[in-house]
């Protein structure tokens, strides 16, 4: 019996790599270590906290930022390419009630950036505590976090456009894929949207920036009402296909849109795919990421609803959201299954 926990099922800890000057981040690094900084500070209020960082020099650095009691952070040292290990860290199932590590391939989202590090994060981190303790399995498959969502009851939700890439696994057609996916994650369904990536994403449209499970009958998505947005039509196209989507009991889902804030453009002019469905659940709270944008606080009180029993906290992401991820992106959740003591 193999089952993919949904986010909102209770957590033990939650991961994040810190970015440094050898980054990608660069001359915004100050500011992009202060929404770092309220991240974890966040994170530490209610469940325990994971940083990887590349040596002992780097962690003091961290730890003159961080005034929280440090008993709820547990430090790894370890190489990584880039900070987003949505898509580089383990992916936790539950095999008969135990947990199980999912190492899967990376590949640098489909061969776009130098990715050896990354591929090679999930072996560094059985080394470490909590990881070390708990069984793993190395999956010949490449497979991101970021591109697949979990109900916790047998489905998932995915996008055409990342699994199905002959970028990533060009010698899998749809069948093989899913069979994969109820192989190693238990799934029972899969559910494919046909939509396009955001500008300025480059993981070739993963969930996590488009629709996302609120809970087993709930989707919150990314969406537009202005006609003037590039992406209108897509998303509405988007829109009309989770419309016709049905729980497994038939009945159709809530749908929550979530309107894109106004574009925001780095220095050289390129869009950043910044939206409100990277948002990160942790245990009695949702993290939203907010980008000084009017509707931010829409976003902030229909995820509100979504989750009545959680707090919900405006994290700015503006300043990460210029290396073209967010949230979500750049944490990972392990269920309250793996122990950190």
């Amino acid at each position: 019996m193999i089952r993919f926990p949904a986010e909102w099922e209770k957590q033990s800890a939650v991961l994040i790599a810190w970015p440094d000057q050898s980054g990608d981040f660069g001359g915004n690094l100050n500011d992009v270590e202060q929404s770092y900084r309220f991240i974890a500070e966040t994170i530490c209020r209610y469940e325990s906290l994971i940083i990887l960082c590349k040596s002992a020099v780097q962690q003091r650095h961290i730890e003159t930022l961080l005034p929280v009691e440090k008993s709820g952070i547990r430090f790894i040292h370890a190489d990584y390419n880039d900070i987003w290990v949505r898509d580089t860290a383990f992916l936790t199932v539950e095999k008969d009630g135990k947990p199980l590590l999912l190492n899967f391939r990376f590949n640098g989202w489909g061969g776009k950036y130098e990715h050896a590090a990354d591929n090679a994060l999930n072996r560094n981190l059985l080394k470490h505590a909590p990881f070390a303790s708990n069984p793993h399995l190395d999956i010949d498959m490449v497979l991101e976090g970021g591109s697949v969502e979990s109900d916790g009851e047998g489905t998932i939700l995915t996008t055409k456009q990342c699994l199905l890439n002959p970028n990533r696994n060009p010698e899998l057609n749809r069948d093989q894929i899913e069979a994969q996916l109820q192989k190693h994650f238990g799934a029972e369904r899969v559910l494919w949207i046909d939509q396009e990536n955001l500008d300025g994403d480059d993981t070739d449209a993963h969930i996590d920036t488009l629709a996302r499970f609120c809970s087993s009958d709930t989707i919150a998505y990314t969406s537009s009402n202005d006609p003037s947005e590039k992406h209108y039509q897509s998303l509405k196209n988007m829109e009309a296909q989770l419309k016709a989507m049905k729980m497994i009991s038939g009945e159709p889902y809530k749908l929550v849109a979530l309107d894109l804030p106004k574009p925001i453009f780095d220095a050289d002019g390129k869009r950043l795919p910044a939206n409100y469905s990277n948002f990160l659940i942790i245990n009695d709270a949702v993290m939203v990421p907010v980008y000084d944008d009017p509707m931010d606080q829409t976003a902030v009180d229909k995820l509100a609803e979504c989750f009545p029993q959680h707090e919900i906290i405006a994290t700015p992401c503006r300043p990460i959201v210029h290396q073209y991820g967010s949230l979500h992106c750049m944490t990972m959740q392990f269920p309250a299954t793996i122990s950190t003591d």
